[in-house]
């Protein structure tokens, strides 16, 4: 897969697939910084949770960097986190 089939599939999945099974990344991702928050007992951001998820996933190319998947979910993640970076306060 070349690197425009990564960003082609990663914006299909945050536009399309993902947005319709799980919701808008924004609210996605404050849910998931509150469960996160309350289970270690310090404050996640929306942001964080971008971040750690594309850590997530660069940990899981260390064990198989062929795995297209990882690398479109990176994409995803990053261009999610951007947005909620931009509208958070």
């Amino acid at each position: 897969m070349n690197r425009e089939m990564v960003l082609d599939t990663a914006k299909e999945y945050i536009m399309n697939d993902r947005a319709a099974t799980h919701g808008n990344a924004e609210d996605s991702f404050a849910a998931i910084a509150a469960l996160w928050s309350a289970y270690i007992g310090e404050d996640i951001s929306p942001i964080d949770v971008a971040a750690m998820m594309i850590l997530l996933k660069t940990a899981r190319i260390k064990a198989n960097p062929q795995h297209d998947d990882n690398w479109i979910d990176i994409a995803g993640y990053a261009a999610c986190g951007s947005d909620v970076a931009a509208n958070y306060d």
